[in-house]
């Protein structure tokens, strides 16, 4: 019997190796000895793979802008550090507030302007978990135009998602003041953008 004794107990030690080295990595990246974004705990306390990227570290690696934590805090962190505004520009930080079942907000990186309705970003951790996506579609559905509620492309439904975003402004990698940074956006009669006002459910005609 004793050669099955020691079978079993070699099984489960085995067994348990792989758990003791999760709580390892887990207690190292708690304590300050992980990476970003290579390794990050989740509210489960499952350990997320090494393709696995947040929107934070996405968007400052993309825009310069040195700013950490978590997404809802860059807005009142950029105060006095960098030009802030709600006109859309190439290279500056979306910062998106939370809403629903998101609580940290989220960052995007503008990557191009289409037109006064829409610009394309590219982001992290949004469609899909930990993926990136480039070059996607934000719509301004904000009834002046002002960049104040959006709608964000959404991978899996190939398509615009149904949720209004409620969004805090733009950041821009600059100090506040500069000549360069960009102004409050001066809102336009309705009528003058009537597309804009058909998308937003706002348009009540010429």
């Amino acid at each position: 019997m004793k050669p099955y004794r020691t079978a079993i107990v070699l099984g489960l030690t085995a067994t348990l190796a792989p758990s003791a080295s999760a709580r390892s990595a887990i207690d190292a990246i708690v304590s300050g000895g992980g990476s970003e974004p290579d390794q990050s705990v989740s509210g489960t306390g499952k350990i997320k793979g090494p393709d696995y990227l947040e929107c934070v570290p996405f968007a400052r690696q993309l825009s310069g802008i040195q700013i950490y934590g978590d997404a809802h805090t860059w807005w009142k962190q950029a105060k006095g550090r960098y030009a802030r505004g709600s006109e859309p520009r190439v290279g500056a930080v979306l910062a998106i507030e939370p809403h629903g079942n998101s609580t940290l907000g989220h960052v995007a990186a503008v990557s191009r302007i289409v037109d006064s309705r829409t610009i394309l970003v590219s982001h992290a951790n949004w469609s899909i978990p930990g993926k990136i996506e480039r070059n996607v579609t934000v719509l301004d559905v904000s009834p002046r135009n002002d960049w104040s509620e959006i709608r964000v492309w959404y991978a899996p439904s190939r398509n615009l998602g149904a949720s209004h975003w409620p969004v805090a402004g733009f950041i821009y990698n600059e100090k506040p003041g500069e000549a360069n940074a960009a102004p409050r956006r001066q809102t336009k009669p309705r009528h003058e953008d009537p597309i804009g006002a058909i998308i937003a459910g706002t348009y009540r005609g010429l």
